[in-house]
């Protein structure tokens, strides 16, 4: 709600140590409103230009409803190489797919978890050849100089009480659509939110077109329509628009103010930290991760493969691992991070070389070269391999560096399937192939020279 430009200018020059305008990939940056936008594009260019040399004129560039012919620019944006970098306000916050964005900056609040998740969808989209042949895009990231994880938790652990007249509509609706919420409660909230929208009936009559323009509803035909549809017309309607609530919250009798005390101090970078999806220090997350495991080991059957047979960990074994870790805010993105930020090696050892590191204290080796000295192990081993099982065992050795776990099942699937799956592949091995599947998984998470 206050903007200044040494704020800005702050966040813009750091912005510019982190995003390189000639690389790959492009940033979208959400701001507070469209003249906040004009700031940030000014700023960040200038930052840029010191940085870097000099960029070129559309580097940068606003994409919001009050920008020249909006469409065109989006195109432009998810086509073409300028701009890299695209400012705006709620524009591009939902239903836009541009593959190529690997950076999400967020200059201001959002109240609406929800509404952060679509902003987060705009970088999830998958993006073929964007770093080069066959390589797509592995993780984005979230630069976010407003703390949003402190602002939101207010909301999204909101407790179902709303009797206070201070609560927004925005809050009201976030306890609506809550995945915690029970059928039963449902209806209170929706009671609450028809109140709220009762009592604001002459202003949202005089902003009655621009409502019906965002929602398809003019004021009292909104109102009349959640009146008769229920909580289950107001779940529909707010999830399929999720500014709508902020719309509402925003308006204003003309000449009504919000005294917001604004000082124009100097604004100084006082430190830059990495989230890991919380406030921890990377030592701190680290530490975390290995009392997780300690807890987990008894309960979860995987951690026990992972740990003590790696040769016998199939693809399930796997995926129900990375889902236990991941809803327990330890990804495999994170756990690189972490390490790469307390002991400055950034090593790509993959979810069960962080796993072995932090349990059984195994050194953490690139993935890719584990997959590469197994390969070369088996291939210069005891046997005298054939031209066939040779080249299975390069296209397994290959397949091994994407997959993680090359297990039956992986055979009879894709590619694999399509050239006779794991019968055929069995037969060039003379029947051995699940043993050898074995046997180079466990060479791949052998630690002993």
């Amino acid at each position: 709600r206050v903007i200044t430009e040494p704020f800005n200018r702050a966040v813009c020059q750091e912005l510019a140590r982190h995003i390189d305008p000639t690389l790959p990939g492009k940033t979208l940056i959400f701001c507070a409103n469209d003249a906040h936008a004009d700031l940030v594009v000014d700023l960040l260019t200038e930052a840029l230009a010191a940085r870097y040399g000099g960029v070129h004129h559309d580097t940068v560039a606003k994409i919001t409803g009050r920008s020249d012919k909006p469409g065109q620019l989006i195109r432009r944006f998810k086509n073409e190489e300028l701009p890299k970098i695209g400012v705006t306000v709620d524009l591009l916050t939902t239903g836009i797919d541009v593959p190529a964005i690997i950076n999400l900056v967020f200059i201001r609040r959002v109240k609406s978890r929800i509404l952060y998740e679509q902003m987060l969808g705009r970088a999830t989209r998958l993006c073929s050849d964007l770093f080069g042949p066959g390589e797509d895009k592995e993780v984005f990231h979230i630069y976010d100089a407003v703390d949003l994880y402190a602002t939101l938790r207010d909301f999204t652990e909101m407790k179902p009480v709303v009797s206070d007249p201070a609560l927004t509509l925005r809050q009201l609706v976030d306890a609506l659509l809550a995945t915690t919420v029970t059928a039963a409660s449902r209806p209170y909230f929706h009671d609450a939110i028809l109140a709220r929208l009762q009592r604001k009936r002459a202003l949202l009559r005089q902003h009655s077109d621009a409502l019906a323009y965002r929602c398809g509803y003019g004021a009292d035909a909104l109102i009349q329509h959640l009146h008769d549809g229920g909580p289950a017309a107001s779940i529909a309607l707010f999830t399929a628009k999720p500014v709508l609530a902020d719309y509402i919250d925003s308006l204003r009798r003309p000449g009504s103010r919000i005294g917001i005390p604004v000082s124009h101090h100097p604004d100084q970078l006082r430190r830059v930290e990495a989230g890991y999806g919380s406030a921890q220090k990377p030592e701190d997350y680290l530490e975390s991760f290995g009392a997780w495991l300690k807890e987990h080991i008894a309960t979860l059957p995987a951690l026990v493969v992972v740990t003590q047979r790696p040769r016998d960990l199939t693809r399930a074994q796997l995926k129900e691992l990375a889902l236990a870790l991941d809803a327990a805010g330890f990804s495999e993105t994170y756990l690189r991070t972490a390490w790469r930020d307390a002991r400055s090696e950034d090593i790509a050892a993959g979810i069960v070389g962080y796993i072995r590191a932090q349990a059984l204290g195994s050194p953490l080796i690139p993935y890719a070269d584990r997959v590469n000295r197994a390969l070369k192990t088996i291939l210069h081993g005891r046997y005298q391999w054939t031209a066939p099982q040779r080249k299975w065992l390069e296209r397994i050795g290959k397949q091994l560096h994407k997959e993680w776990v090359i297990d039956r099942d992986a055979f009879n699937e894709g590619r694999w399937r399509d050239i006779g799956g794991f019968d055929a592949a069995n037969r060039v091995f003379d029947g051995k192939l699940e043993s050898l599947l074995g046997d180079l998984q466990a060479e791949v998470w052998r630690d002993s020279a």
